[in-house]
């Protein structure tokens, strides 16, 4: 009995190491009935109907990506910058005294190369060109550009046209391969919560695709330096989007990403671009003449507020306000004076200043445009022949009539330059250097209490005596420090 006792006892002891050492060896691989792994779980049972749904819309944004992104590009673009040839060349030495034998190379610049990176999407084919759209801070100071497709492909690039003000440039290059040309849809018809898609290379990540709604329409970008009036999109946009495709679920290009409102530095969800329609007249312009072709009617326009709007008489009525105009101008021709108040062009009513620059640079040279605007608190119709805008004319102020600005004589202003109540007429602001009015020595923060002999006491008096038509000259008096002063005669 011992014996088969012993022999029981160790066959249950080698049994027991066997299990031990086969749980040790498997414990890698094995696991408790506690843990389960990701795909051994049940597929989630969603019902038919919805998944159906949820599948089409996923097949659209694939469509609508696999469609356009072998039309949109990254740009490596290389700029050559200068700086000076000598790292203490800029210093102050007229404070610490120039070192002895130190030879400052002034003059002297030394040229440097720097990279950048953006997007842009072709527009357009001719023959064995391709021209592709994006920002002029983006290619618009390149002296080298490389283009690079979504296969990895890629060309030498050059700038065919830059424009500032709508912050775009146009770059072509030449190949004999098959590419597609993306299609340009109607921003007019972007509504605010459709859907979108942003395309380009984000932070160097070559054909990203992202998608949200649109936000907004019609942002302002005066704050840039734009004159477009934006689409924002909560679509992720990150340095490297610029000059990329905002894209509608239909695969048209409706906008061109431009620029983000961030505190990071990265997408916050506030990002904006430029809608097609203000850039289709550009492509042809870019192509024809090398840069965009402004139409100019030679005033220059402000937005008043209500106080302003009250005293003139246009309360409520929305529109562009001219304080200025120049001399010899399509406008002076037309008979559109100083004082007047736009609140229709070809029909169409002015929403604000921002939109009627817009409509008037999209204006072709020699075109006759209907304007019906506000003078003496009457409405008018004029047409004015447009021509072409030329900076040299635009920025020359000797030929800027009046040349400032006059803001009614209330009570607050009264307050403010310590007038006498007695005194009437108008505050003179904003003299434009090189003007008339600084010719004629005016200053901000004085009063014109007649224009021509003739009193006025407010806004419409004073344009209404400003009026060029059967005049050779004008002159003003003005009130200052207690005294009336005389201004000397402008000629015409």
């Amino acid at each position: 009995m011992k014996v088969i006792t012993k022999r029981i006892i160790g066959f249950v002891f080698a049994v027991a190491i066997m299990f031990g050492l086969v749980s040790f060896s498997c414990s890698k691989d094995v696991v408790s009935a506690n843990t389960a792994f990701a795909d051994t779980r049940p597929v989630v049972e969603i019902p038919s109907n919805a998944l159906s749904m949820v599948e089409a819309l996923q097949s659209a944004f694939r469509a609508v990506s696999n469609g356009v992104l072998p039309s949109v590009v990254e740009l490596d673009v290389i700029e050559t910058k200068t700086r000076p040839a000598n790292p203490l060349e800029s210093l102050p030495f007229f404070f610490f005294g120039q070192p002895d034998g130190f030879d400052r190379g002034e003059g002297k610049k030394r040229e440097y190369k720097q990279s950048g990176l953006g997007s842009g999407v072709i527009v357009r084919k001719s023959d064995k060109t391709y021209y592709l759209l994006t920002n002029n801070h983006v290619a618009g100071s390149a002296t080298e550009i490389s283009v690079k497709l979504s296969d990895g492909r890629e060309y030498e690039g050059k700038l065919v046209g830059k424009d500032e003000r709508k912050d775009i440039a146009l770059v072509s290059f030449q190949t004999s391969d098959d590419i597609p040309v993306a299609k340009l849809g109607n921003s007019d018809k972007v509504q605010t919560g459709d859907i979108c898609f942003a395309m380009g290379t984000p932070l160097g990540y070559n054909a990203s695709v992202t998608q949200g709604i649109v936000s907004a329409t019609g942002r302002e970008g005066s704050g840039i330096g734009n004159i477009s009036d934006f689409i924002q999109t909560d679509a992720a946009i990150n340095q490297g989007n610029s000059g990329g495709p905002l894209v509608n679920i239909y695969g048209e290009v409706i906008g061109i990403n431009t620029w983000i409102a961030s505190q990071s530095g990265g997408s916050q969800g506030l990002g904006f671009a430029i809608p097609i329609n203000n850039v289709k007249k550009s492509i042809d312009d870019f192509i024809s003449q090398g840069k965009v072709n402004y139409g100019w009617m030679g005033v220059s326009l402000m937005e008043i507020d209500e106080k302003f709007q009250k005293e003139l008489g246009v309360e409520k009525i929305k529109g562009a306000f001219v304080p200025n105009i120049f001399i010899n101008s399509p406008a002076a021709k037309a008979g559109i004076q100083s004082g007047d108040y736009i609140t229709v062009l070809n029909g169409k009513k002015v929403k604000d200043v921002d939109q009627l620059v817009r409509e008037v640079g999209d204006l072709t040279v020699g075109e006759k445009a209907e304007f019906t605007l506000i003078r003496n608190k009457k409405e008018i119709s004029v047409t004015v022949t447009i021509e072409s805008r030329e900076d040299a004319v635009v920025n020359d102020n000797s030929k800027l009539w009046p040349g400032f600005i006059v803001y009614p004589l209330n009570e607050d202003a009264r307050k403010e330059l310590e007038i006498d109540k007695k005194i009437k007429g108008v505050v003179v602001t904003n003299v434009q250097a090189k003007s008339p009015a600084a010719a004629l020595g005016l200053q901000n923060a004085q009063v014109i209490t007649t224009v021509n002999d003739k009193s006025v006491t407010n806004i419409v008096e004073f344009y209404d005596a400003l009026s060029l038509v059967g005049k050779k000259e004008i002159w003003f008096d003005i009130h200052k420090d207690g005294h009336t002063l005389s201004t000397p005669h402008y000629k015409f």
